[in-house]
Protein backbone atom coordinates (compact mmCIF):
# COMPACT_ATOMS: atom_id res chain seq x y z
CA UNK A 1 0.00 0.00 0.00
CA UNK A 2 1.16 3.50 -0.81
CA UNK A 3 0.61 6.05 1.96
CA UNK A 4 -1.14 5.44 5.27
CA UNK A 5 -4.04 3.01 5.18
CA UNK A 6 -7.09 4.05 7.18
CA UNK A 7 -8.78 1.29 9.20
CA UNK A 8 -12.14 1.35 10.95
CA UNK A 9 -12.07 -0.94 13.98
CA UNK A 10 -15.57 -2.01 15.00
CA UNK A 11 -15.30 -3.71 18.37
CA UNK A 12 -16.87 -3.19 21.79
CA UNK A 13 -13.45 -3.70 23.34
CA UNK A 14 -11.16 -1.90 20.87
CA UNK A 15 -8.28 -0.73 23.10
CA UNK A 16 -5.74 -3.36 22.01
CA UNK A 17 -6.19 -2.75 18.27
CA UNK A 18 -6.56 1.01 18.75
CA UNK A 19 -3.19 1.11 20.52
CA UNK A 20 -1.33 -1.48 18.44
CA UNK A 21 -2.21 -0.72 14.82
CA UNK A 22 -0.90 2.88 14.74
CA UNK A 23 2.50 1.49 15.77
CA UNK A 24 2.56 -0.30 12.42
CA UNK A 25 1.67 2.74 10.35
CA UNK A 26 -2.12 2.49 10.21
CA UNK A 27 -4.59 5.30 10.87
CA UNK A 28 -7.30 3.95 13.18
CA UNK A 29 -10.87 5.05 13.85
CA UNK A 30 -12.97 3.18 16.42
CA UNK A 31 -16.66 2.30 16.63
CA UNK A 32 -17.89 0.24 19.57
CA UNK A 33 -20.89 -1.33 17.82
CA UNK A 34 -22.43 -1.71 14.39
CA UNK A 35 -24.77 1.25 14.74
CA UNK A 36 -21.90 3.62 15.52
CA UNK A 37 -19.88 2.11 12.67
CA UNK A 38 -22.62 2.75 10.13
CA UNK A 39 -22.92 6.36 11.31
CA UNK A 40 -19.19 6.86 10.81
CA UNK A 41 -19.29 5.16 7.42
CA UNK A 42 -22.30 7.25 6.45
CA UNK A 43 -20.29 10.47 6.74
CA UNK A 44 -18.99 11.14 3.21
CA UNK A 45 -15.97 12.95 4.64
CA UNK A 46 -14.68 9.65 6.03
CA UNK A 47 -12.70 7.26 3.86
CA UNK A 48 -11.54 3.82 4.97
CA UNK A 49 -9.32 1.30 3.24
CA UNK A 50 -10.34 -1.59 5.50
CA UNK A 51 -12.82 -2.51 8.23
CA UNK A 52 -11.95 -4.84 11.11
CA UNK A 53 -15.35 -6.04 12.27
CA UNK A 54 -15.95 -7.99 15.49
CA UNK A 55 -18.86 -10.42 15.38
CA UNK A 56 -20.14 -10.25 18.96
CA UNK A 57 -21.16 -6.68 19.85
CA UNK A 58 -24.11 -5.03 21.61
CA UNK A 59 -26.91 -3.24 19.70
CA UNK A 60 -25.92 -4.53 16.26
CA UNK A 61 -23.65 -7.54 15.77
CA UNK A 62 -21.01 -7.97 13.10
CA UNK A 63 -23.12 -10.06 10.71
CA UNK A 64 -25.92 -7.47 10.53
CA UNK A 65 -23.35 -4.69 10.22
CA UNK A 66 -21.67 -6.51 7.33
CA UNK A 67 -25.02 -6.97 5.57
CA UNK A 68 -25.74 -3.23 5.90
CA UNK A 69 -22.30 -2.33 4.54
CA UNK A 70 -22.70 -4.57 1.49
CA UNK A 71 -26.13 -3.07 0.72
CA UNK A 72 -24.79 0.49 0.68
CA UNK A 73 -23.50 1.39 -2.79
CA UNK A 74 -21.07 4.03 -1.54
CA UNK A 75 -19.24 1.75 0.92
CA UNK A 76 -20.05 -1.76 -0.28
CA UNK A 77 -16.60 -2.42 -1.72
CA UNK A 78 -14.58 -1.58 1.40
CA UNK A 79 -12.77 -4.82 2.35
CA UNK A 80 -13.85 -6.35 5.66
CA UNK A 81 -12.00 -8.75 7.96
CA UNK A 82 -14.28 -10.41 10.49
CA UNK A 83 -13.00 -11.05 14.02
CA UNK A 84 -14.68 -14.13 15.48
CA UNK A 85 -14.46 -16.24 18.61
CA UNK A 86 -13.57 -19.92 18.40
CA UNK A 87 -17.19 -20.87 19.19
CA UNK A 88 -18.38 -18.83 16.17
CA UNK A 89 -15.96 -20.31 13.65
CA UNK A 90 -18.62 -22.54 12.12
CA UNK A 91 -20.47 -19.37 11.06
CA UNK A 92 -17.50 -18.10 9.07
CA UNK A 93 -18.66 -19.66 5.80
CA UNK A 94 -21.92 -17.74 6.09
CA UNK A 95 -19.95 -14.57 6.73
CA UNK A 96 -17.84 -15.10 3.64
CA UNK A 97 -21.00 -15.58 1.60
CA UNK A 98 -22.41 -12.32 2.99
CA UNK A 99 -19.31 -10.53 1.80
CA UNK A 100 -16.45 -10.77 4.30
CA UNK A 101 -13.03 -10.72 2.64
CA UNK A 102 -11.28 -12.68 5.38
CA UNK A 103 -11.62 -13.61 9.03
CA UNK A 104 -9.42 -14.20 12.05
CA UNK A 105 -10.27 -16.16 15.18
CA UNK A 106 -9.74 -14.81 18.69
CA UNK A 107 -7.47 -15.04 20.52
CA UNK A 108 -5.06 -14.16 17.73
CA UNK A 109 -1.44 -13.08 17.62
CA UNK A 110 -0.79 -9.64 16.20
CA UNK A 111 1.61 -10.74 13.41
CA UNK A 112 -1.12 -13.03 12.06
CA UNK A 113 -3.62 -10.19 11.95
CA UNK A 114 -1.08 -7.80 10.40
CA UNK A 115 -0.34 -10.32 7.65
CA UNK A 116 -4.04 -10.69 6.86
CA UNK A 117 -4.50 -6.91 6.83
CA UNK A 118 -1.60 -6.48 4.41
CA UNK A 119 -2.89 -9.25 2.14
CA UNK A 120 -6.43 -7.86 1.98
CA UNK A 121 -5.21 -4.31 1.36
CA UNK A 122 -2.90 -5.58 -1.37
CA UNK A 123 -5.74 -7.45 -3.11
CA UNK A 124 -7.97 -4.41 -2.82
CA UNK A 125 -5.32 -2.19 -4.45
CA UNK A 126 -4.81 -4.69 -7.28
CA UNK A 127 -8.55 -4.78 -7.95
CA UNK A 128 -8.77 -0.97 -7.94
CA UNK A 129 -5.81 -0.69 -10.32
CA UNK A 130 -7.32 -3.31 -12.63
CA UNK A 131 -10.67 -1.53 -12.64
CA UNK A 132 -9.00 1.78 -13.53
CA UNK A 133 -6.98 0.10 -16.28
CA UNK A 134 -10.12 -1.44 -17.78
CA UNK A 135 -11.90 1.92 -17.65
CA UNK A 136 -9.00 3.63 -19.41
CA UNK A 137 -8.94 0.88 -22.03
CA UNK A 138 -12.66 1.23 -22.68
CA UNK A 139 -12.30 4.99 -23.06
CA UNK A 140 -9.39 4.57 -25.43
CA UNK A 141 -11.26 2.09 -27.60
CA UNK A 142 -14.21 4.45 -27.87
CA UNK A 143 -11.92 7.33 -28.79
CA UNK A 144 -10.20 5.31 -31.52
CA UNK A 145 -13.52 4.49 -33.14
CA UNK A 146 -14.74 8.10 -33.31
CA UNK A 147 -11.65 9.58 -34.95
CA UNK A 148 -12.24 10.09 -38.66
CA UNK A 149 -9.63 8.95 -41.22
CA UNK A 150 -8.71 12.58 -41.86
CA UNK A 151 -8.23 13.23 -38.13
CA UNK A 152 -5.97 10.17 -37.88
CA UNK A 153 -3.97 11.50 -40.82
CA UNK A 154 -3.59 14.90 -39.17
CA UNK A 155 -2.53 13.23 -35.93
CA UNK A 156 0.04 11.09 -37.72
CA UNK A 157 1.61 14.16 -39.38
CA UNK A 158 1.53 15.95 -36.04
CA UNK A 159 3.52 13.10 -34.50
CA UNK A 160 6.18 13.56 -37.17
CA UNK A 161 6.71 17.14 -36.03
CA UNK A 162 4.76 18.99 -38.71
CA UNK A 163 3.18 22.31 -37.78
CA UNK A 164 -0.33 23.41 -38.76
CA UNK A 165 0.74 25.09 -41.98
CA UNK A 166 2.87 22.13 -43.08
CA UNK A 167 -0.01 19.74 -42.41
CA UNK A 168 -2.39 22.02 -44.32
CA UNK A 169 -0.02 22.16 -47.30
CA UNK A 170 0.40 18.38 -47.37
CA UNK A 171 -3.33 17.74 -47.18
CA UNK A 172 -4.15 20.61 -49.55
CA UNK A 173 -6.51 22.36 -47.15
CA UNK A 174 -6.65 25.70 -45.34
CA UNK A 175 -4.80 26.23 -42.05
CA UNK A 176 -8.13 26.90 -40.31
CA UNK A 177 -9.30 23.44 -41.36
CA UNK A 178 -6.34 21.86 -39.55
CA UNK A 179 -7.19 23.85 -36.42
CA UNK A 180 -10.74 22.51 -36.62
CA UNK A 181 -9.44 18.94 -36.95
CA UNK A 182 -7.10 19.41 -34.00
CA UNK A 183 -9.85 20.78 -31.77
CA UNK A 184 -11.97 17.76 -32.65
CA UNK A 185 -9.09 15.37 -31.93
CA UNK A 186 -8.40 16.97 -28.55
CA UNK A 187 -12.05 16.71 -27.57
CA UNK A 188 -12.43 13.08 -28.65
CA UNK A 189 -9.19 11.94 -27.00
CA UNK A 190 -9.96 14.02 -23.90
CA UNK A 191 -6.61 15.84 -24.00
CA UNK A 192 -5.75 19.53 -23.95
CA UNK A 193 -2.77 19.86 -26.29
CA UNK A 194 -0.98 18.26 -29.24
CA UNK A 195 1.73 16.64 -27.12
CA UNK A 196 -0.84 14.78 -25.03
CA UNK A 197 -2.70 13.78 -28.18
CA UNK A 198 0.42 12.31 -29.80
CA UNK A 199 1.50 10.46 -26.63
CA UNK A 200 -1.95 8.92 -26.17
CA UNK A 201 -2.17 7.99 -29.85
CA UNK A 202 1.19 6.20 -29.61
CA UNK A 203 0.21 4.46 -26.39
CA UNK A 204 -2.93 2.95 -27.95
CA UNK A 205 -1.17 2.16 -31.24
CA UNK A 206 -3.21 4.64 -33.21
CA UNK A 207 -0.01 5.88 -34.84
CA UNK A 208 3.52 4.50 -35.03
Amino acid sequence: MDGIASILVVDDNPKYLKDALPMYGYEVTVAEDGIEALKILGDEKNHFDLILLDVMMPNMDGWDTLKAIRKNQRIQYIPVIMITAVSEEQKVVSGLKIGADDYIVKPFILPNLLARIEAVLRRSKWQADLSQKKERTINKNVNIEVLTPKEKEVLSLLAKGANNQEIANQLCVQDVTIKTHLNSIFKKLKVSNRTQAVLLAMEINLIN
